[in-house]
């Protein structure tokens, strides 16, 4: 099974006697690195990144990307990784300018974008595509952030490496069967709608020597969790790991 799929299963508690992990208010690791499972959060509307298995209606048909204002939802994971012709190894610090893919830990597939029309607004529409982490050059999304490294406080921009577009949120709603979540889409001019934060989430710090590993659990709002939504996530990617 490849390392997605041990991803999306439900795993025994008792694997994380193989990890060590320690929650932190975030001083121990300010900067964003490849491997790590996050949420993203458009400043403006205060709405988190967000994928399903429901898929456009109109357009590419693909699975619809879109805004929700649920802080607890586990759709809203997305894992920090390299192309598929620049790998980028865990715990390596992303860097500004550096061409990532944002892959939808639940289905398997990467944060995308085309020129088709998005539905709401008629901007560039953003879908998740591929299966098991891998689909095509149009899941590269570049990273723009002032400095030398992506750091998890700063608001950064996502551009499309192959349209230019920037991932935004404008604020247009959707109605059933996703009633109230917001359309994400690509806009070519950038604005207040297209900065994005790292929220909730475990942030990879680099493999130790020997065997062992350390999954460092970083979240600003983990309180708001159930104990069981931590819990999954963590002993997923630290099973993930010792394979």
């Amino acid at each position: 099974m490849d390392s997605l799929g041990f991803l999306r299963a439900q795993l025994p508690l008792t694997v994380l006697l193989s990890c060590m992990f320690t929650f932190s208010s975030g001083s121990e690791m300010n900067v964003v690195t490849c491997g790590s499972v996050v949420k993203l959060l458009n400043v403006k509307h205060n709405v988190r990144l967000h994928s399903h298995d429901v898929r456009y209606g109109s357009g590419s048909g693909q699975q619809s990307v879109t805004g929700v204002t649920v802080v607890e939802d586990s759709n809203s994971y997305w894992s920090v990784r390299g192309t598929s012709d620049a790998a980028c190894h865990r715990g390596t610090p992303v860097q500004c300018g550096q061409n990532i893919r944002l892959t939808h830990v639940n289905t398997g597939r990467n944060l995308h974008s085309h020129y088709f029309t998005s539905p709401l607004s008629s901007n560039q529409e953003v879908s998740a595509f591929g299966e098991n982490g891998e689909g095509d050059h149009l899941d590269e999304w570049t990273v723009l952030c002032a400095g030398s490294v992506w750091q998890r406080d700063d608001s950064v921009r996502f551009r499309h490496t192959a349209t230019d577009a920037l991932l935004s949120v404008t604020g247009e709603q959707y109605g059933r069967p996703i009633h109230g979540q917001r359309e994400v889409h690509g806009m070519m001019v950038s604005s207040s709608h297209s900065y994005w934060k790292t929220m909730e989430g475990i942030f990879m710090k680099p493999k130790q020597a020997g065997i062992h590993l350390n999954c460092l659990m970083l979240t600003s709002e983990w309180k708001h969790y159930s104990i069981n939504v931590v819990e999954r996530v963590a002993v997923m990617w630290c099973y993930v790991l010792m394979f």
